[in-house]
């Protein structure tokens, strides 16, 4: 069966773009690979018949086929319930489910299990489907008769059964709240059974779906099963920021991922020395600031005015625990510095550039030619001719200018008288002199040019 409202149009894990959080249940966001599907049961073995079957937001439970019904992984099954009857889809059967039993309810007992009725006809289908889509709708009425009430919840989700009869209600709240009311008004208003079913934060969050801080789908929304206490010592012992802004995620509660790697942290931490214990040394006590897991060093500081110094110092684990067995020993070593190890970093030299075949600049030289210099050859009259003939072109394609007229001596001579006399009168004028003539310079008689527009050449320039 493919789902209602996935984009794809199909029920595949690959085509899902829900979270697996489908309003029709169909796809599988924590689905299992039966590996042993092509496989026979050995002779003698009767076939298990504990199926478990899937509902909505990834609920699961066991289910016995006890009327031997040939079922597949994915086929929609009616369900015993109480009251009516549910609708769910197969998810694991034969001996797989056997394997899942012990792993997820170790204490289940065969016999107290509802049994699968029927497999689910096109009627079932259609009435099911119908339920689901009345539970956006539902939930939101829901939340507006919890604020007339004055309830400190919040209804996050809303599950319909399959016959429609009966729809789970789930809520997040910080304490008790007493919601006979609200049930008898929710009974009232949608003419359903109500069960009410409270959860937490990060129950939320794998039901709504969302993006982390790394950029990739919640892990409660896709694998994660098992919701544990998360505490800000597994912070500490990573060496993280106590800032609840980074630790939260979208949940409110600290993120599930910080216990990923706690284990490995607290494994490597097994091999370091307390570091609630003092460092003495004739320079002074030091105490511990910071541990480095991966560099597998301890950071000490001397305290302020016995030492007289404060630069940290880095010791590894062996080093401290030397210190602490001659101070065990009433003696102390003269300085910390004294037991800091030098470490050389040497690096694997794979390849030698012997040759000097790596060198970026060795092709210059190749490329780089002499230019030579083209000598000139003496120029014929027809190449005289044709040189004259293109500066005649390049001369007429050239904006004329226009020409001025030549001035006169006499007007030479008024210009000149015009500016001496702004000279004198002007008293900020340095240059000027008030009360003596100026000397006039003889200005040069230009001659007047023809009606050409040439100048008359003298007999010097001839």
């Amino acid at each position: 069966m493919g789902c209602t409202s996935c984009s794809s149009g199909g029920g595949t894990p690959r085509g899902c773009k829900n979270n697996g959080t489908c309003s029709s249940g169909g796809c599988n966001k924590l689905g299992v690979f039966d590996w042993l599907a092509n496989m026979q049961m050995p002779n003698g073995k009767s076939q298990y018949d504990i199926v478990e079957i899937r509902f909505k937001n990834s609920r699961k439970s066991f289910y016995r086929n006890l009327k031997g019904l040939t079922l597949q992984v994915g086929d929609v099954v009616v369900v015993d319930a109480s009251p009516g009857y549910d609708v769910g889809v197969v998810s694991v059967v034969g001996e797989l489910a056997r394997i899942q039993v012990d792993k997820k309810a170790p204490g289940f007992k065969p016999h107290e299990a509802r049994q699968i009725l029927r497999i689910a006809s096109q009627e079932d289908i259609d009435k099911w489907v119908a339920a689901r889509g009345r539970e956006y709708e539902v939930m939101h009425r829901s939340r507006e008769i919890a604020i007339r009430l004055n309830l400190e919840m919040k209804i996050s989700d809303v599950e319909f059964q399959g016959d429609g009869s009966k729809a789970t209600f789930y809520y997040t709240a910080e304490g008790r709240v007493d919601f006979r009311q609200l049930i008898k008004d929710m009974a009232e208003v949608f003419k359903i059974r109500v069960e009410m079913r409270q959860i937490g934060a990060r129950q939320e969050s794998a039901r709504l779906g969302g993006i982390g801080s790394c950029g990739r789908e919640l892990c409660c929304s896709t694998w994660l099963t098992d919701f544990r206490s998360v505490s800000t010592s597994a912070a500490r012992y990573q060496q993280l920021s106590l800032n609840p802004q980074k630790l939260a995620g979208q949940c409110g509660k600290l993120k599930c991922c910080l216990n990923f790697e706690l284990d490995m942290y607290l494994d490597a931490l097994k091999d370091f020395p307390p570091t609630d214990v003092k460092l003495f040394t004739e320079k002074g006590s030091a105490f511990h600031i910071k541990t480095d897991v991966f560099k597998q060093l301890l950071w000490y500081l001397y305290d302020t005015g016995d030492a007289g110094g404060t630069s940290l110092i880095p010791l590894s684990p062996e080093r401290v625990k030397e210190i602490i067995a001659l101070n065990k020993e009433r003696k102390k070593p003269v300085d910390l510095k004294d037991f800091v190890e030098e470490v050389e970093i040497k690096v694997d030299e794979d390849y030698t550039n012997v040759v000097g075949q790596d060198d970026l600049s060795r092709f210059d030289n190749v490329f780089k030619k002499k230019k030579k210099r083209k000598k000139r050859k003496p120029q014929t009259k027809n190449d005289q001719q044709n040189q004259a003939s293109t500066n005649k072109d390049s001369q007429s394609n050239a904006p004329r200018r226009k020409q001025r007229k030549p001035r006169t001596p006499q007007q030479n001579d008024r210009s000149n008288e015009v500016n001496s006399d702004k000279n004198t009168q002007d008293p900020k004028n340095k240059n000027s002199q008030q009360g003596r003539p100026k000397k006039r310079r003889p200005t040069r008689n230009r001659k007047p040019r023809n009606n050409d527009g040439d100048e008359s050449q003298s007999k010097k320039d001839v």
